[in-house]
């Protein structure tokens, strides 16, 4: 049962339309009657309203579309709303469109960030600011750079970003923290491994893989398909965000992972075989379709966490094994071909990002 500190808490979730925010919306409203949750989106390619069509009707629900770089939005809108928390989830979050576009990724990843914490300071510091209010910033692990073939993240580790996308990162988990520092916002900060699950934008390794193959399309790997991940099912991120939220101290960060490090072929191979269990493909195994590919510039080859201090502070441990997270995601997917279909008609069909950069001009 989920702690009853949730009841009568208004939640505010910038970013709620993307894949991590939308699975957050859908958590929070179903821990407790009394939970309302405000989510804030731009609406850009990744982020996208069938996610939330479940809870569209709710009344405990509520939609903006705004950017969180439009200060005057930000301001109206938590002077308005109250939250008791916001999770900051608003970004730009694929590597590979880093390459092509960092510009996109500092304007939201780093200004947007900053006037989020503007604006929360500000409403922290006014009357209208419930009591135990937080400002909770979700990061990743990418912003400590790469790994060797052993050792773990931790929150001690060094930031060393390696592409525009954990540079950007890394320039919003400062901000935040020297809002904390320096005039008191009460923030935290988590950094996650790589998630996966319902409600994925296609342009990431486990849609990509499982739509591509039910097309009887390649599947691509990159470079010698060796480089590790940790991967962490985003429910559990979830339930993460909800207990740093709850249980957190100010100024401290929190590593979030799944403990499922694998291999890129390692992940592709598990995709191929639930999908030979769920929907068994007549021309053969899935896994004939792979096909490795050029590698993308600046790929880190290991990343990993350890999530011991979240364990130890907040309560909190990853519950879905790998093999669990992988067959659940394959399956939700198979049952939303219908979802599958409409992204696919938008603006990504699939096709290799991240091999060129584009101009700022």
């Amino acid at each position: 049962m989920l702690d009853s500190v949730m009841s009568d808490r208004t939640f505010l979730i910038t970013g709620g339309a993307g894949f991590i925010g939308s699975n957050l919306v859908h958590h929070l409203l179903g821990s407790a009657p009394g939970v309302r949750v405000v989510v804030l989106d731009r609406l850009t390619y990744a982020g996208n309203l069938d996610n939330l069509a479940p809870v569209l009707n709710d009344s405990r629900f509520e939609f903006i579309k705004g950017d969180i770089c439009d200060r005057a939005l930000v301001r109206v809108t938590l002077s308005r709303v109250r939250p008791h928390v916001i999770f900051n989830l608003a970004a730009e979050s694929h590597v590979d469109r880093s390459i092509e576009n960092p510009a996109e990724f500092v304007r939201t990843n780093v200004l947007g960030t900053f006037e989020m914490v503007d604006a929360a300071l500000g409403f922290f510091k006014s009357s209208d600011a419930p009591e135990g209010f937080r400002f909770v910033h979700v990061s990743t692990d990418e912003v400590f750079g790469s790994l060797g073939a052993t050792g773990l993240f931790s929150e001690l580790s060094p930031y060393q970003p390696n592409s525009p996308y954990s540079a950007s990162k890394a320039g919003a988990d400062h901000l935040v923290r020297a809002y904390f520092h320096t005039f008191g916002l009460p923030a935290i900060t988590t950094n996650c491994s790589n998630n996966y699950g319902p409600y994925q934008f296609p342009e990431k390794l486990i849609p990509l893989v499982t739509m591509n193959a039910l097309e009887g399309k390649p599947l691509p790997v990159y470079g010698d398909g060796k480089n590790v991940r940790d991967w962490l099912y985003v429910l559990d991120h979830c339930e993460g965000l909800r207990l740093a939220s709850e249980r957190g101290e100010p100024g401290q960060t929190y590593n979030l992972g799944g403990n499922s490090e694998r291999t890129t072929l390692e992940v592709v191979e598990a995709v191929c075989a639930a999908l030979d269990e769920l929907e068994p493909r007549a021309a053969g195994p899935y896994r004939e379709l792979i096909r490795f590919v050029t590698d993308r510039p600046g790929h880190d080859r290991r990343y990993a966490i350890d999530a011991t201090k979240a364990g130890q502070t907040i309560g909190w441990r990853p519950a879905t094994s790998f093999d669990q997270g992988i067959r659940s995601t394959v399956a939700w997917y198979l049952e939303h071909r219908d979802w599958c279909e409409r992204i696919a008609k938008g603006i990504y069909r699939g096709e290799r990002l991240g091999l060129e950069r584009k101009s700022a001009e």
